[in-house]
């Protein structure tokens, strides 16, 4: 079993979930800062290995409802979203304060469930998220609970983190939680409970070990843990389980701390190709010029300059068939352009496109991290 582990040092692009009963001491609602500290040293230490590292954190509504005093136990959907806005402020300087102790820069990005299921902000999303991972920013995603109301009465944020991580093709999702993995019953009730260290295969068994949640901060409990085990692994992203309350918890799951992993059958790229060859179905069709096809086929994206015509009405996002002139299917992608604007830019150099659209749109018409070529199945 032990050889089925996965190595953290084996994960390139890596995703954090941070709960609120990690991040905030339950008696006091304040920061844990000395601990959140520890796990900036550790981001730091992965940083130095070339790992990418993007945080999803909770505990805005939790902080904020210390500052403002609001009363223990269920609060109101306004009072939420007011905690929220309050708590959110002082929790995105708190990591940008951490980060910048080991000179790293903090990124922003407010998210509700629905941006990474809808089209247009699902894009959007994941180029600024890319965008920042590019300029080595450490992005700290938090649930936008000033506007969101199912992430507030379910506490969802472990789906949202696992949406996050689909969506950047992340290699490994940590959820950092009060326990450390999960086992064949509530180890708290059952001392018979065993601990699972690895999962190859989500079954109906391992869903009904899920328990619920034990904290008064901590609203998701195993079972929506499970739930994003069931996202991630889909799309090529493994998944652990971890307890976080120690000090530094990412070298601790490096050197072998009890945990969870669930393990992907695909790698997050690969799963996403066949996603996009298999999954989606084409609005359009795109037709290349022979040298179009030659730069598809060396693994470049194509601009919109080696574009002959278009069919179909599609929009921004949706999936497309790329031809050559004879008709023969070269690949099949997601475009970047609605078609009144790709009818524009066809056959013109990126450079142009701004004059012709009046905005600076995307120097691609499809990227190569869009597409896949249609003997990919096949291989």
């Amino acid at each position: 079993m032990a050889s089925l582990i996965p190595r953290l040092a084996d994960q390139k692009r890596i995703v954090i979930k941070i709960g609120s009963a990690t991040l905030v001491d339950a008696k006091s609602g304040r920061l844990r800062a000395a601990w959140l500290q520890t796990l900036i040293d550790d981001i730091a230490w992965l940083k130095e290995q070339g790992k990418e590292v993007l945080i999803v954190s909770s505990g805005a509504i939790a902080l904020g409802r210390k500052q403002t005093n609001l009363p223990s136990g269920h609060l109101r959907l306004e009072q939420s979203q007011a905690a929220a806005a309050i708590g959110q402020i002082s929790l995105g300087q708190a990591y940008a304060d951490a980060l910048h102790k080991v000179d790293l820069i903090a990124g922003q990005i407010l998210l509700t469930l629905g941006d990474t299921e809808e089209r247009r902000p699902y894009l959007n999303a994941r180029a600024t998220l890319s965008t920042l991972l590019e300029l080595g920013v450490v992005p700290i995603v938090n649930e936008n609970d000033t506007v969101a109301t199912s992430e507030i009465k379910y506490g969802d944020n472990d789906r949202l983190a696992a949406r996050v991580a689909t969506m950047i093709s992340a290699d490994c999702l940590i959820l950092l939680s009060d326990i450390d993995g999960l086992y064949t019953a509530p180890p708290a009730s059952n001392p018979d409970a065993q601990h699972l260290p690895v999962i190859e295969h989500i079954t109906p068994e391992i869903e009904a070990m899920a328990g619920s949640a034990g904290s008064s901060l901590a609203k998701g409990g195993m079972t929506t843990k499970i739930a994003a085990a069931k996202i991630a692994i889909k799309s090529g992203t493994s998944m652990v389980i971890a307890n976080g309350a120690g000090y530094n918890p990412l070298q601790a799951i490096a050197n072998g701390a009890t945990c969870s992993w669930f393990l992907a059958k695909a790698n997050p790229i690969t799963a996403r190709k066949r996603w996009i060859h298999g999954a989606l179905e084409p609005h359009g069709t795109i037709f290349l010029d022979a040298g179009a096809v030659k730069a598809l086929l060396s693994g470049k994206s194509l601009l919109p300059a080696g574009v002959s015509k278009l069919n179909g009405h599609f929009s921004r996002g949706d999936a497309v068939i790329l031809k050559d002139l004879h008709g023969a299917e070269i690949a099949r992608g997601l475009v970047a352009y609605d078609r009144v604007d790709a009818d524009k830019i066809i056959g013109h150099q990126s450079h142009e496109i701004a004059a012709i659209l009046g905005y600076e749109g995307r120097a691609e018409m499809i990227h190569r991290d869009d597409m896949v070529l249609s003997v990919f199945e096949t291989n």
